[in-house]
Order: structure tokens, then C-alpha cells, then sequence
């Protein structure tokens, strides 16, 4: 089986490593080795979203990591998101790849549904007493999202229809945006290409889906 193709975004104090082709699957450490042994650590809980796009985590077991590309990172960075647009995102999509992306997103916000449920309000403190609860984290997700969708000119209705919620329209729109071919360019002025929208937003709902579980107090 082929390597597993990783794009590293480093400072001089922070390391992401990305699984190219799985949006979502990135982890940071203080150096890239850090990074890409963290990275693989998760494997398994990234089969999760995987599975639940209806794909086969066996190709998640792969040992032989390739670092095909590295980029320098910034404040963003540093600060603990991946900001980074790779040469590989601007990368065109076909119809097959691009609907591999968007089952892939979508599956993440299953994924973050499922652990809200299992996860009490209050979650476990860190070590200096930060971190949102459960339902801040969730209204967190949204409001990013919703930025987010903007670099993709993505925007809910208004008026909204009835019954419906802005969160909800604008997932639907990005999937939407998500599932078209692509060029590889970005979809407007200052905008994301649609790889590397793909993977922040599935980055920063399992971010916060793994962060959730993990201070579960349940």
C-alpha cells in the first residue's frame, strides 16, 4: 500500500500535519515529528469519520508516512489552527473527488452530533481551569462555520425559510459547494480553494469533537 502523503505548516514553535486527501485528519506537536507521530496516533479515531462517510478505514493503516510538502505557518499557527494554503489545495477536483471531500465533512458534523449526545454539559477543566463547555463548544463550531462559509460565498437565506435554522442552511450550502468540481481555485475574491476549505472546517469540528470527549466528566 502507498505512503500516506502529509503537508507540514510549521513555526519555530508549532507543527500541523495533514493527511492529504482525508479533510480533517491534522494534528499539531512542537516539532513536525511530534506533529506527524500525533497525526498518526489519531488514525483510529479518524476511521470513525471514515466509516461514517460510508468509506474504508483500512487505507488509514498505512505506516509509511511521505512529507510531500511543507509550509510556513503563522500567528494562526502558533496560535493552534492550521492557516496555511498548500499548493496541494489548490489542486483541481473531479466530480468523484470532490464528492469524497463533502461526504467526508459531513460525516465530521455526524460525528461531532453523536459525541454531544454522549457528552454531559459540563465538561473536565484544563490544567489552569480554561476551556468551553459543551454547548459553548457547539455555538463555538457554528459561529466559525458560518465565517467560514463566507470564503466560500456561502450565505444562509434571509428570510429564513420556516422550520429552519441558519447553521443547518449553511451546512447544506457548503456541501453543496463542496461537492462541485473544481478548478482549484478559490470560489471568490480573498476566498478559500475548496481543498483547503474542506479541511479546515473538518479540522476544527473534530478539534473540538476529540476535545470534547476527551474532557467528558461522564
Amino acid at each position: 500500500m502507498g505512503a500516506l502523503e502529509v503537508c507540514v505548516e510549521s513555526t519555530p514553535k508549532r507543527a500541523f500535519a495533514t493527511a492529504l486527501g482525508w479533510p480533517g485528519w491534522a494534528r499539531a506537536g512542537r516539532t513536525e515529528a511530534e506533529a506527524v507521530a500525533t497525526l498518526l496516533d489519531y488514525a483510529d479515531r479518524y476511521g470513525v469519520v471514515v466509516r461514517e462517510a460510508g468509506l474504508d478505514p483500512v487505507a488509514l493503516s498505512r505506516c509509511d508516512v511521505r512529507v510531500v510538502e511543507r509550509v510556513p505557518g503563522g500567528r494562526t499557527t502558533e496560535f493552534g489552527a492550521p492557516e496555511a494554503i498548500a499548493a496541494a489545495d489548490r489542486m483541481p477536483l473531479t466530480a468523484d473527488q470532490a464528492a469524497r471531500e463533502a461526504a467526508l465533512v459531513g460525516a465530521t458534523w455526524r460525528v461531532l452530533a453523536a459525541t454531544v449526545v454522549q457528552t454531559p454539559e459540563e465538561l473536565r477543566k484544563g490544567p489552569r481551569g480554561g476551556g468551553r463547555d459543551r454547548d459553548a463548544m457547539v455555538a463555538h463550531v457554528v459561529a466559525a462555520e458560518e465565517a467560514y462559509a463566507r470564503k466560500l460565498d456561502v450565505r444562509a437565506p434571509k428570510p429564513l425559510p420556516s422550520g429552519t435554522s441558519a447553521s443547518d442552511l449553511v451546512r447544506v450550502g457548503l456541501l453543496e459547494v463542496l461537492s462541485r468540481p473544481s478548478d482549484g481555485g478559490p470560489l471568490r475574491d480573498g476566498g478559500w480553494p475548496p481543498r483547503y476549505a474542506a479541511r479546515r472546517i473538518a479540522w476544527h469540528v473534530l478539534d473540538h469533537a476529540w476535545e470534547m470527549a476527551d474532557r467528558s466528566t461522564g
